[in-house]
């Protein structure tokens, strides 16, 4: 069996994964003995889930908000390891963060705050809801400036590509012992000028 990434986050559940462990725990209080028939238990989840009022699935949905909240900034701070292939160069630009991170970042000095003692899983829930209690027009500002984020990273993107394949084809033509400092040299002429000049 193939091992999940080692101390990649949690992933998120969804309303009706809460609904379903809700069921299981509540089960568990009222007959510990009696051993769950999954086949069965699960049919039984699935009927009771389509005859709930939306109202009822309310309590459920929040959790689900509230825990991609928490999945959502745990995997924005992961970093997985052990892979093979080409590592990332730390020269390339950085993903943008969403309308949502932006206001993450403007409230949750806040609410460190005003809430010292509360982790980092219950900071993100609480910044979770405040978002979702915005209306639409309060979320625009965020938005905007993680659109006007995207469209430099696109641009930024494509430029380090375009110098990236530059250098490549020379690194190509160059005979494997050559000393470092040439190839130092030749990745800063590449981001300079088109053309190459060596004295």
């Amino acid at each position: 069996m193939a091992k999940g990434t080692p101390g990649k986050p949690k992933g998120k559940m969804s309303a009706y994964a809460y609904f379903v462990q809700t069921c299981r725990e509540e089960h568990k209080k009222k007959s510990p003995e009696i051993p769950v028939n999954f086949a069965e238990f699960s049919k039984k989840c699935s009927g009771r889930w389509k005859t709930m009022s939306g109202k009822e699935k309310g309590k459920f949905e929040d959790m689900a908000k509230q825990d991609k909240v928490r999945y959502d900034n745990e995997m924005m701070h992961f970093a997985p390891g052990g892979k093979k292939g080409r590592k990332k160069d730390p020269n390339a630009p950085k993903r943008p963060p969403s309308g949502f991170f932006i206001f993450c970042a403007d409230h949750r000095p806040k609410i460190k705050a005003q809430h010292p003692s509360l982790g980092i899983g219950d900071v993100a829930k609480k910044l979770g809801e405040q978002w979702n209690n915005l209306t639409d027009a309060t979320k625009q500002p965020y938005l905007i400036k993680a659109n006007k984020l995207k469209d430099k990273y696109q641009k930024d993107v494509a430029d380090y590509k375009s110098g990236k394949g530059k250098v490549g084809r020379l690194r190509e033509h160059m005979n494997a012992g050559a000393h470092t400092t040439y190839i130092s040299l030749f990745y800063y002429c590449s981001f300079l000028n088109d053309s190459w000049v060596i004295g």
